[in-house]
């Protein structure tokens, strides 16, 4: 527990927020980022362009293009058809971003460091 911060309400007046930066070293990616990532990387291996991938997967381009850049959190419908537009399956893409994620923390010095959300 030596990496938790307890977060409390903060109380009418309180000047310091309740997470500093400071405290939290270098955060451990989104899972989201990392699956992202891999994401565009299956595609670009393929030399093939987001819009026929979306087009495959039945999702909009523009969607796509936010999943792989972290910004979506794709449900497990979108994944599959998504995988699947790429020829692989849903374990294939998720094992390797699994493995991605597992090396990024071992570099980091602090692999499960405090998470801060705002309130």
């Amino acid at each position: 527990m030596d990496n938790v911060i307890a977060l409390r309400p903060r109380a009418v007046g309180d000047t310091e927020p309740p997470c500093r930066p400071e405290q939290m070293g270098r955060p451990e990616p989104l899972w989201r980022e990392v699956l992202g990532a891999h994401l565009r990387a299956e595609r670009r291996e393929r030399g093939e362009r987001i819009a026929d991938v979306a087009g495959r997967a039945g999702i909009s381009p523009q969607y796509l293009s936010e999943v792989e850049r972290g910004r979506k959190d794709p449900s497990s419908e979108i994944l599959s058809a998504v995988a699947g537009a790429l020829g692989l399956s849903v374990l294939q893409v998720t094992r390797r971003a699994a493995e991605h994620l597992s090396h990024l923390s071992h570099l980091s010095r602090n692999p499960r460091g405090p998470v801060c959300l705002a309130a």
